[in-house]
């Protein structure tokens, strides 16, 4: 159950960030014994992996913060996010099963990379769909920041997923309510609140007398008497 977990945070993470949870999982197998990978993907803990993905990494980081360009890096990674997401639940998985004796995950390992691509997947459509809206809405200006927070939940996620998978769950949910939460907010007006699809009434060209003269209308005024 806990394997599960940890493997559902990561792909999760993996979905908004790819290189964030792999080095991650490389780095803490690489110098703790917190995850033991199986033989098969002992590389990923490697030194040559570990700079592939840190300058990976740069690139995510700087691209996905700059308008119109983060599209190009999210097509990217419709690919790449995915395809990390089952490999890293299908590592982790495998660790933990290895450790308690069990090698049904490193003997099949298509059931950890198809979850870990499904939840990835997930989480990448949600980033994607939504991103459009804030470029959109804050004419670019709120890119940065939402990329900066993404890269904040993907490194929690991760770290939580690795060192304490029961709250992960929790996690996902929080993660589920701010993606439906960006999803749901419509356009604003100038003042920050809702635009209201009511149509405005159209201004009365009459003269502002017209309107105080009551309900027979203004006469004008009445003609000279003749002499």
């Amino acid at each position: 159950m806990l394997a599960a977990l940890t493997g559902a945070g990561l792909s999760a993470a993996a979905g908004l960030n790819a290189y964030i949870p792999f080095l991650i999982v490389a780095r803490v197998a690489r110098f703790t014994e917190v995850i033991n990978l199986p033989h098969q993907y002992v590389w990923i803990e490697s030194w040559w992996a570990i700079g592939i993905a840190g300058a990976l990494l740069l690139s995510e980081v700087v691209l996905d913060k700059i308008a119109v360009v983060d599209h190009i890096n999210d097509a990217v990674g419709t690919f790449v996010r995915p395809a990390t997401g089952g490999l890293i639940f299908a590592a982790t998985t495998a660790a933990e099963d290895f450790e308690q004796g069990s090698n049904f995950m490193a003997d099949n390992p298509w059931v950890g990379v198809l979850l870990g691509i499904v939840t990835a997947g997930i989480v990448h459509t949600g980033k994607a769909v939504t991103r459009p809206a804030v470029n959109v809405g804050t004419g670019g200006l709120g890119t940065p920041v939402v990329s900066a927070a993404e890269d904040g939940a993907a490194i929690t996620l991760s770290l939580v997923a690795v060192f304490l998978p029961v709250l992960v769950v929790f996690l996902l949910l929080l993660l589920l309510w701010g993606g439906c939460g960006r999803c749901g907010a419509g356009p604003q007006d100038d003042d920050g609140g809702p635009t209201s699809s009511w149509p405005t009434p159209a201004t009365d060209p009459r003269p502002a007398a017209a309107s105080r003269s009551g309900s027979a209308g203004w006469r004008g005024p009445r003609p000279a008497r003749a002499r």
